[in-house]
């Protein structure tokens, strides 16, 4: 069994892909990883789309970038604009979870992060990507909604890129020294 302390250590963000597609024995490990997450009073609350289709990914790529582009017009954000916020990964994995459920944000990021250290312990890269909230906010975030027949009460929490990841990464930074604290 995989040591899961150093598959944290190791487990780096990617910015660069293959262009191959993850092979669907991969994908459905990742989404049960995702589905074992911890969620508040057990609720499951939480769903999960996977993305691989190439339109769909560059329409999402799209909504992304829009998002991204009024953020920092509107200084919002003082992050770069980027046309590749998915980074040309072939899988897109996107997390919502309903508006009404008063853990939505935490459980459904514990789904991405599950998904994210079960990807690296079987060799794939991911990363996290933002803005999935305002995506979804809009007409055609709710429309793709009801076209993945799911409830019309979810938001956006997070979404990952996903696939192989094209070089090597980099080592993680040095941890700062006062990180945590032990009461006894």
């Amino acid at each position: 069994m995989a040591d899961i302390l150093e598959l944290i250590k190791t487990r780096r963000s990617c910015r660069k892909y293959q262009s191959a597609q993850i092979q669907d024995e991969e994908l459905v490990k990742v989404l049960e990883a995702g589905t074992y997450a911890a969620s508040g009073h057990g609720l499951q609350d939480p769903w999960i789309v996977a993305v691989q289709n190439s339109e769909v990914i560059q329409e999402l790529t799209q909504m992304n970038t829009a998002v991204m582009e009024y953020l920092h017009t509107n200084g919002l954000s003082k992050n770069p604009v980027h046309k590749e916020p998915y980074y040309k990964a072939p899988t897109i994995l996107l997390v919502f979870a309903s508006k009404d459920n008063t853990n939505a944000i935490k459980d459904a990021s514990l789904v991405l992060g599950n998904m994210m250290l079960e990807a690296h312990a079987i060799g794939l890269a991911s990363c996290w990507i933002n803005r999935a909230d305002r995506m979804f906010e809009t007409e055609r975030g709710k429309q793709l909604l009801k076209e993945w027949n799911l409830p019309d009460n979810l938001i956006g929490v997070g979404s990952l890129s996903l696939g192989y990841r094209d070089g090597a990464s980099r080592p993680a930074k040095e941890r700062k020294k006062d990180y945590f604290r032990i009461i006894k």
